[in-house]
């Protein structure tokens, strides 16, 4: 399965074109991205991020919207696997 994750630009590391890099945090965690699809990102805005790359921008209603959705998911897997025997 395929997943685009939201998460918020703290920080460019290279903005050089071809090789563009932020440091991106999701739920707390940062990892380096690579941006080339998005260099007219801004520190602070919200970028969707497949496999290591920023895919683009979105608002911060929608990256909250999807990441609640996410949280929601994420807490009804645990509830079934809370429930296996």
């Amino acid at each position: 399965m395929c997943l685009g994750v939201p998460g918020r630009v703290q920080e460019w590391l290279d903005q050089d074109p071809l090789f563009a890099r932020a440091r991106v945090e999701f739920a707390g965690v940062c990892r380096d991205v690579h941006m080339a699809c998005v260099t007219d990102a801004k520190v602070g805005d919200y970028v969707v991020v497949h496999a290591g790359i920023a895919i683009c921008i979105v608002d911060e209603q929608q990256a909250q919207t999807t990441l609640g959705e996410l949280s929601r998911l994420d807490k009804m897997d645990r509830d079934d696997e809370a429930e296996k025997p």
